[in-house]
């Protein structure tokens, strides 16, 4: 086996050419391939393969698990450079330089392998290893080893990737919840789209659909497959959680809502309240707004989005919105609802919730409360006591600073307790 040090270089033919990358896994390391023009950036966002776009549109370069397949010659000739790369999920920790044993091994049908160890890197965060080029009729392999700090964002910028979202486009015609769960599809391993995605920069779907990974194997860990239904947030809009909102950890909780509402929502939209003394019904978050939605509606004072944030008051009363909620809850439809409750304290009114509860209880929806901080959080640390209760409708989790929670760890917080809620219910017949 020849082994190529960074910066060396080696012939090769145009025989079909397998790259596998050790240390490349998905959801930790993942890998990427890029078709360059001679500018060295790509000639569009197709010209990206990642495990989300598996293939070029002319099939010169595909994507199986770990493995990439060239066959250089049904490479446009207007690509000059296959550049293989790998980039750090951007909730691991630490650099390329920590990913033991990362290297490249490329193998030509009929002919030796070439083995490209990463070498030099230090603070990288995403780094293209390989570069398979043209050079004067013939093509090439060199070790490139060279990376970004600034992670996957930075990595395809520099090739050209738009990172942003398509231009805004006239609103489409409203669909029904029916229709919508009707249009969205799943894969094999459980992870459902739905038609907002398609707006997104392939970057962002990426980051989505790593989140919805996630998500789906959480469920199916727990024995429930797409359990479609509604998904609705409750966010904390108090006066207590101004530092919150000013650092802008509210704005990345609720984005990080949003792929659970893709898994479970019949339309993949998010339902949203946000409540203080009083409450307000917030417009639904949707997969293809969300960086808009947060600017817009993410607020503890003020008039934004045609709401008035002053009129909800600054201190707590939990009694309000779960009355309005209960409310929106249709015995007869059995629609499982998943009510996702952020606090950072109070729930002071024992008697009168503890009674909520037990009268939710018979109601299709299951409540997660999540404490913010180290507050006291009242009778929803007493919950899984609760007596008197249909079923178990409730359960509940604290943490000081969700940002710190990688996603596996968040969506196993969020969803361990639904699934055991819908067998549950459905025993009951609670859920039909």
């Amino acid at each position: 086996m020849t082994s190529l040090t960074r910066g060396a270089n080696s012939p090769i033919d145009t025989a079909t050419t397998t790259v596998e990358v050790t240390g490349a896994r998905q959801g930790t390391v993942d890998l990427f391939v890029f078709q360059l023009g001679a500018d060295l950036k790509v000639r569009a966002d197709a010209d990206l393969v990642f495990f989300n776009n598996p293939s070029t549109p002319e099939g010169a370069v595909t994507l199986t698990g770990g493995q990439v397949t060239l066959h250089l010659a049904a490479v446009p000739a207007a690509v000059e450079t296959l550049a293989v790369a790998v980039a750090l999920d951007e909730n691991v920790p630490g650099s390329l330089a920590d990913v033991p044993g990362l290297s490249v091994a490329l193998t030509q049908a009929g002919g030796d392998a070439v083995e490209i160890p990463a070498e030099g890197l230090t603070t990288e965060r995403s780094a293209v290893l390989l570069e398979v080029y043209r050079r004067n009729g013939s093509w090439k392999v060199r070790n490139r080893s060279a990376g970004w700090s600034g992670g996957l964002d930075a990595l395809v910028t520099e090739h050209g990737v738009n990172v942003d979202e398509t231009p805004a486009q006239a609103p489409e015609p409203a669909q029904s919840a029916v229709a919508a769960a009707t249009s969205a599809t799943v894969d094999g391993d459980g992870v459902r789209t739905v038609p907002g995605e398609a707006k997104l920069s392939l970057v962002k779907r990426e980051k989505l659909n790593l989140q919805k990974r996630e998500v789906a194997k959480v469920l199916l860990s727990k024995g429930a497959a797409n359990p479609v239904g509604r998904v609705v947030l409750v966010m904390d809009n108090t006066g207590s959680m101004s530092k919150r909102y000013r650092s802008g950890e509210v704005k990345r909780i609720i984005e990080r809502m949003v792929p659970v509402a893709t898994q479970l929502d019949s339309d993949g939209n998010l339902e949203a309240y946000a409540y203080a003394q009083r409450f307000v019904k917030l417009p639904d978050v949707t997969v293809a707004d969300a960086d808009t939605w947060v600017n817009t509606y993410v607020h503890l004072r003020g008039r934004h989005g045609g709401i008035d944030f002053d009129a909800i008051g600054g201190t707590n009363n939990e009694i309000p919105i779960m009355e309005e909620i209960i409310g929106t809850l249709d015995k007869a439809t059995a629609v499982p609802t998943l009510v996702l409750f952020f606090t950072d304290g109070g729930f002071n009114a024992k008697a009168q919730i503890t009674a909520l509860m037990r009268t939710a209880s018979a109601y299709p929806a299951f409540w997660q409360f999540i404490g913010i901080g180290k507050s006291s959080f009242g009778v929803l640390e007493k919950l899984d006591t609760l007596t008197g209760r249909l079923v178990d409708n409730a359960g509940f989790f604290a943490v000081e600073n969700i940002d710190k929670l990688t996603d596996t760890a968040l969506y196993e917080l969020l969803l361990s307790e639904y699934p055991d809620w819908l067998r549950a219910a459905r025993e009951a017949r609670v859920l039909t």
